[in-house]
């Protein structure tokens, strides 16, 4: 019976990843921490059967290698939940509990994963024409304060290095594809999914 639930999900997953990369030109996603979302008790089983690291990693190398879709994924601290999508202000604090988003500034009242989206859809826009504010791209990303400490707890992990290339030359996984390169051109319109 564990394999057969093992095997359902995993065609679950390959199944939305597949139907994913394909229909959209842009997918949005965000660096969660799941390793410390798995630390809550009540939340560990139902993010542990999510499977975002497999999500992540299906997504990646569907949309690579098989279809024309770019992934952008925002920075962990990006506040996504906090910031209003009208106006733009940042909360101090928003509890996981408050599942609607009200704006103290213009007034806005809205789902709390709506407004998420929103967001993730703007920094979607501006990383097109700007390239900030996405995981990848540290030079030019605005800086951002890790509250309680979390940059120390937190290790990033170095690019990949591509085979062949010079001991200074670093693979960008962040950047599109050159021309050439065997990754054929997208004919649909930039639309965009955010996850």
């Amino acid at each position: 019976m564990h394999h057969r639930v093992a095997n359902l999900r995993a065609d679950a997953l390959h199944k939305l990843t597949t139907s994913v990369a394909a229909e959209y030109g842009t997918v949005v996603i965000e660096d969660l921490n799941v390793a410390g979302m798995v630390k809550n008790r009540r939340l560990a089983r139902h993010i542990a059967d999510a499977g975002f690291g497999e999500i992540r990693r299906q997504l990646t190398y569907k949309t690579r290698q098989c279809h024309a879709t770019r992934i952008i994924a925002a920075d962990r601290w990006f506040p996504s939940s906090k910031t209003c999508s009208g106006c733009g202000v940042v909360k101090a604090k928003l509890p996981l509990h408050v599942r609607t988003y009200e704006c103290d500034v213009c007034g806005l009242v809205i789902g709390r994963d709506t407004n998420a989206a929103r967001n993730l859809a703007a920094l979607a826009a501006t990383a097109c024409t700007t390239g900030t504010g996405v995981a990848g791209d540290q030079d030019t990303a605005p800086a951002v304060s890790k509250p309680r400490g979390a940059d120390r707890k937190t290790r990033t992990t170095r690019p990949r290095r591509k085979k062949g290339d010079g001991a200074g030359r670093w693979c960008n996984p962040a950047a599109p594809a050159a021309e050439g390169s065997g990754r054929p051109s997208s004919s649909r319109a930039p639309d965009a999914l955010v996850m």
